[in-house]
């Protein structure tokens, strides 16, 4: 399960979706998931699935690297599909035995509720992990916020600490793999017994685990010291972004998505029909 989780993996390439700019990436995955809590009709969670699926074939990710990554949140899709289709009462009832009962209403909100979560979990990962490198995104993340440095909050600080964090999350993963195998050599069971005789077995793994993350997090203080580094004031980029038209024009199919997803609402097309049609 330790190797399945991608968060934070960076695949290098040269699609489509690489060359996007960082900052036009960050504002592309922020439409994305208001489109997606906005969706509330069948045809609006299909022109979101559709793009979805436009926006991982063109950022040539393959499907088992997609796969693996959607393991971690299997409960997750399990358990919210399970309480849409045995906890909504409304709707035709289309299948009863003693206590359960099953509507056509709870298969369309599981329906809904699953193709909800696989386009917010697709678009970012696909948007952000996948396609862009911990430094770009960091690097766009400070150059939006940068406005805010005139007013004293502290920009470069909290993009280098996002840096930090998502550069050490493949490390740390990996480390907890080996300290795991580590406990299992030495007779430690994981995967039975009571909740706490399982609690108290990870013990094992998050003490060893909190001392690496410790010393990391020393070394790195240490070897940023002795490089002198002083924070963002006066410092320059290697690689300086500059937005292209090709960018704004991710941005505009982005934002055409979204203004798809609402015109697709019934709300919106009953607005639309009282303006129009008297």
């Amino acid at each position: 399960m330790i190797r399945d989780i991608t968060l934070g993996q960076y695949f290098p390439g040269t699609s489509p979706i690489h060359r996007i700019d960082p900052r036009m990436k960050l504002l592309m995955a922020i439409i994305m998931i208001v489109a997606t809590f906005v969706a509330s009709s069948g045809t609006s969670f299909a022109l979101l699935f559709i793009a979805t699926l436009i926006l991982f074939l063109l950022s040539r990710i393959s499907v088992k690297t997609l796969m693996k990554g959607m393991k971690p949140i299997v409960f997750i899709l399990i358990f919210t599909t399970f309480f849409q289709i045995f906890f909504t009462r409304t709707g035709d009832l289309l299948f009863e035995w003693h206590f359960i009962k099953i509507y056509t209403n709870g298969i369309i909100f599981a329906i809904k509720m699953f193709i909800r979560v696989i386009v917010l979990i697709t678009s970012t990962s696909v948007l952000l992990s996948y396609t862009t490198s911990p430094i770009a995104l960091t690097d766009g993340l400070e150059q939006m916020l940068k406005p805010l440095a005139k007013i004293g909050v502290p920009v470069h600080d909290f993009a280098l600490i996002m840096s930090i964090a998502l550069r050490f999350i493949p490390t740390l993963l990996e480390e907890t793999e080996k300290i795991m195998s580590a406990q299992k050599a030495r007779g430690t069971d994981f995967s039975t017994g009571s909740l706490m005789k399982r609690a108290r077995a990870l013990l094992a793994v998050f003490v060893p685990l909190l001392a690496s993350a410790i010393r990391h997090a020393i070394d790195l203080a240490d070897a940023m010291i002795c490089r002198g580094y002083k924070g963002g004031s006066g410092r320059t980029k290697l690689n300086v972004m500059k937005l292209k038209f090709t960018d704004f024009l991710w941005l505009f199919a982005a934002a055409a998505v979204l203004a798809g997803t609402i015109l697709c609402n019934p709300f919106t097309l009953d607005v639309i029909k009282g303006a129009f049609i008297k």
